[in-house]
């Protein structure tokens, strides 16, 4: 983890997302009404406008959609650990759904442990989650080598 790296503001809405990664699994928000999943959670669905709502668990699998080197970091807490990755993902499950993290070759790694230069856009990735607090989790990427 990086030291006085900020972390995520948990609430009412995004509760589930967050007590769900902490048990290692990948869940999205899923309007009960149209069947669009959402990220990131919010209290109604942007498609329908329903406020029911149900909690899915995903593969866990996605695809490199894109990524980014940020020089220099935007944030002073993650200036020791530059260069490295910031990378989108699309989720298996569904294209539009894009979460952003890091490309990591060990779930605890550091956040600079993968090459920028061996990243490719469409790369197969699975989650994986490094607990950074008591109540956070955070959602990271591994590199799937035999994708099927």
């Amino acid at each position: 983890m990086v030291a006085a790296a900020p972390l995520p503001k948990i609430d009412s809405v995004t509760a589930p997302f967050w007590e769900a990664a902490l048990r290692g699994e990948l869940r999205m928000q899923a309007c009960t009404a149209c069947g669009r999943l959402r990220f990131p959670p919010r209290p109604m669905c942007p498609n329908c406008q329903s406020l029911e709502h149900e909690w899915r668990l995903m593969s866990g699998r996605g695809t490199v959609w894109s990524f980014v080197v940020p020089h220099p970091p935007l944030l002073p807490a993650f200036m020791p650990l530059a260069p490295f990755n910031v990378v989108v993902v699309e989720l298996d499950e569904d294209a539009t759904l894009r979460m952003v993290g890091n490309l990591v070759a060990s779930p605890d790694g550091p956040i600079n442990e993968v090459d920028p230069g061996t990243i490719a856009i469409g790369q197969p990735v699975r989650v994986v989650f490094q607990r950074v607090a008591d109540d956070v989790a955070l959602p990271r990427w591994i590199a799937v080598e035999d994708a099927p």
